[in-house]
């Protein structure tokens, strides 16, 4: 009789020390929850504008550009709202008149379709490729800003960054890194928007977009708020970028993600900064992709090494009906012992695990994890 996949129990000794695999919000560390604790009578419910939680503002600027190891002159500018708010501000704020944007997943059509939708602007250049692969990174002329993503999370694809070669005097670089920054290594001279959101590897809550500004950027920001052009202040990267410098946001935070993510970029800086954050993410997607590789049931389903995500892994299992297993039922089996959001990304339709292998995941978490799966696989089939 076939196992009721919620039914099955996983032996303790196999299990992970902490269960949360997702990909967003993302495990938050239980250092950081209790110093949140500890500060609850005096943090929580107080004015963003006063001391106390413009010194936390200050730090996660300071943080990270130490993180991030930013040049003379890069600013760090936050607002509220997340990196889907942030498609939309680029859209008034960054794009001067016309965006090609590199698209190789969901989220990253996502800031395409926004740019095609202002009517403010021209029709954007759309370089597509097929998921679990990204595009070539071409420049073409007449285009002043160009649009990559670093970690596309709905696939588990990861892009090297660098300019485009040869294009327009004047152009500028905008990356989506929500779910790379702070875990893939880059170098602040191959873009000049880097803007990410607290809620993955930075093991925060969402509601935030942050962007680390090149002097490009900001003279961009700059240029475009004296044109005259109509921009709502919530979306005015200008009003963003005066209250940044202020240690503020323009309109009021969640204290608590604030004061997450300052704890998590205080605790990665103080393990070695970005390369120790790269490393141990590295050595926990080698666990993973090494286990799928070994498996005959599951591989891993960006083909290219190269371009598989260090962050965010993606494993296509063989189906039920070629002598595989359901990842639906692996998913609820798992999540039935407390190992949580390992389901795959809605839309892509795969018979597929996705697992978040973010700093705050321990490598030996990831290790126990597919030894679980294996398991409930076993469990499943026999």
């Amino acid at each position: 009789m076939a196992k009721i996949p919620h039914e099955i129990v996983i032996p303790s000794e196999l299990r992970p020390a902490d269960g949360r695999f997702g990909c967003g919000p993302s495990r938050v560390r239980k250092s950081a929850v209790d110093a949140l604790a500890s500060v609850a009578t005096t943090w929580l419910g107080t004015s963003h504008r006063q001391a106390p939680v413009k010194k936390v503002v200050g730090s996660v600027r300071a943080g990270l550009s130490e993180l991030f190891g930013l040049p003379d002159g890069w600013e760090i500018v936050l607002g509220n709202g997340g990196s889907t708010v942030f498609w939309d501000i680029a859209t008034f704020g960054l794009i001067d008149e016309r965006s090609a944007h590199f698209v190789f997943g969901e989220f990253s059509s996502k800031f395409a379709e926004a740019s095609a939708a202002a009517p403010h602007l021209g029709a954007p250049l759309v370089v597509e490729s097929p998921t679990g692969s990204h595009p070539d990174i071409t420049a073409t002329a007449g285009y002043d800003t160009y649009a990559l993503t670093h970690n596309e999370t709905s696939t588990g694809v990861a892009m090297q960054l660098r300019r485009p070669a040869g294009a327009d005097a004047g152009s500028i670089v905008l990356v989506d890194a929500t779910s790379a920054a702070g875990g893939l290594a880059w170098s602040p001279s191959e873009a000049d928007v880097y803007y990410f959101a607290p809620q993955k590897c930075f093991a925060s809550d969402g509601g935030l977009w942050i962007a680390a500004c090149s002097p490009a950027a900001v003279e961009r920001i700059e240029g475009v708020h004296a044109s005259k052009r109509w921009i709502p202040a919530s979306m005015s990267l200008k009003i963003a970028l005066d209250n940044s410098r202020l240690d503020q946001t323009y309109n009021t935070p969640a204290l608590a993600t604030l004061f997450l993510l300052d704890q998590q970029i205080q605790w990665m800086n103080a393990q070695g900064g970005l390369a120790w954050c790269a490393s141990r993410c590295a050595a926990s997607a080698s666990v993973l992709y090494g286990w799928a590789e070994a498996r005959d049931w599951a591989t891993p389903f960006v083909s290219d090494p190269a371009k598989r995500s260090d962050v965010v892994g993606t494993i296509d299992l063989v189906s039920a009906e070629d002598g595989g297993v359901s990842a639906n039922d692996v998913s609820a089996a798992l999540r039935a012992n407390g190992i949580v959001d390992t389901d795959s990304y809605r839309k892509l339709g795969r018979n597929q695990l996705r697992v978040g292998m973010f700093p705050a995941v321990p490598p030996s978490d990831v290790e126990a994890l597919t030894a679980c799966i294996d398991f409930v696989v076993n469990q499943l089939r026999n």
